[in-house]
């Protein structure tokens, strides 16, 4: 059930539902307006909105860049559990191959032994 927030985020206070709980969002509310007056002490011709659309910009940025390397691991993580599926067919084609060389080691000692 999502619940009505009041957060101020560069200076304007918003009120917005979420499913989230409020100390999470006040945190990304905290990080964003750190963001905006790190921006701003930096370059003090940058009003506040074109501060929060650069601080949006970077976000945004740094989302897509993590979600591209997350698909990276996944695909990686597909190719990996392929390798160990492979690898575990040619582990138990090796362990077959050892009985068959150990049953035909056994029969021509037995063989020998009788000679």
């Amino acid at each position: 059930m999502a619940n009505k927030l009041r957060l101020t985020v560069g200076g304007v206070e918003l009120i917005i539902n979420s499913d989230d709980d409020e100390q999470y969002m006040q945190s990304l509310a905290h990080e964003i307006n750190r963001r905006i007056s790190e921006l701003t002490n930096k370059n003090s011709y940058l009003s506040t909105t074109m501060a929060c659309v650069i601080a949006a910009l970077e976000y945004s940025d740094k989302a897509k860049k993590c979600n591209i390397e997350i698909d990276s691991l996944h695909d990686q993580i597909k190719k990996l559990e392929e390798d160990i599926a492979n690898l575990q067919l040619e582990s138990d084609e090796a362990r077959r191959e050892i009985d068959r060389i150990n049953k035909e080691n056994q029969t021509l000692r037995g063989k020998l032994s009788r000679q």
